[in-house]
């Protein structure tokens, strides 16, 4: 198997819808990632940005893995941190070390970007502990409490 890893940029419209696909295929969550697809304008804006990262592994140039993060940038100094917002690898493809690669891929765009740390969030529930065991082998765990605040008729906006 030869792997190679790619960071989307606004003209691989395709290779994010591919990811996409992906995502809710390895979350079992296809509606979410699918079912109202960004525009091309809006997928473009996003990939052209200097806050959005995306990163694919591909086997023959089909997506079987990929990372979809955000850069934080700070105020109280001149750096960033970078946000791991999905992280995921088609069934037939896990425990290969792809989801580690795709973290280097990603360590390498955060010394560019001059970030100081990569972190992620991952449910305590059953479904994430092979996510928390490859987090535990790269990096420091704290315990932390996640709250989601709304922000009106979400309804109004989809």
């Amino acid at each position: 198997m030869l792997l190679a890893y790619h960071h989307l940029v606004c003209g691989d419209l395709k290779l994010m819808e591919d990811l996409s696909t992906m995502f809710g295929e390895a979350f079992n969550d296809v509606e979410t990632y699918t079912g109202k697809r960004p525009s091309a304008d809006y997928l473009r804006r996003l990939l052209e940005s200097d806050s959005f990262i995306a990163i694919v592994a591909l086997d023959d140039r089909k997506v079987i893995g990929g990372i979809a993060a955000y850069e934080l940038r700070k105020f109280e100094q001149e750096r960033s941190e970078i946000y791991i917002y999905d992280l995921a690898v088609t069934e037939s493809y896990r425990r290969a070390g792809i989801a580690t690669a795709l973290i280097e891929e990603l360590k390498k765009v955060a010394i560019k970007r001059g970030a100081y740390v990569i972190f992620v969030q991952a449910d305590k529930g059953v479904e994430d502990e092979p996510a928390i065991a490859l987090y535990t082998k790269l990096g420091q765990r704290e315990d932390v409490l996640h709250f989601d605040i709304p922000v009106g008729d979400v309804s109004a906006n989809t």
